[in-house]
């Protein structure tokens, strides 16, 4: 997986939010909030290029006190979010 070419992560008012830019914007036309530690995510993902949500979750652990198996579980529910939003490929 990989996140989709045009979307970035900005700061909006204090919030992080995944945003569309040139025809990207066109076509997506909206906003994805996200916590502090979805945003660590994205650029976790955004830095990888392609990456695996075992990859994600191994990262995850490296960085917050978290189980393993907690920490798949999070990366697979934030994945299928991105996925679901149309800013993954």
């Amino acid at each position: 997986m990989r996140i989709k070419e045009g979307f970035v992560l900005r700061e909006v008012c204090g919030e992080r939010v995944i945003v569309g830019e040139g025809l990207s914007a066109i076509n997506f036309g909206k906003l994805l909030a996200l916590n502090e530690t979805a945003a660590w995510l994205w650029k976790q993902a955004q830095d990888m290029g392609d990456f695996t949500i075992e990859a994600l979750a191994e990262k995850l652990c490296e960085e917050y006190d978290v189980t393993p198996d907690v920490a798949k579980a999070d990366v697979e529910q934030m994945v299928t979010e991105w996925q679901n939003a149309g800013v993954l490929e």
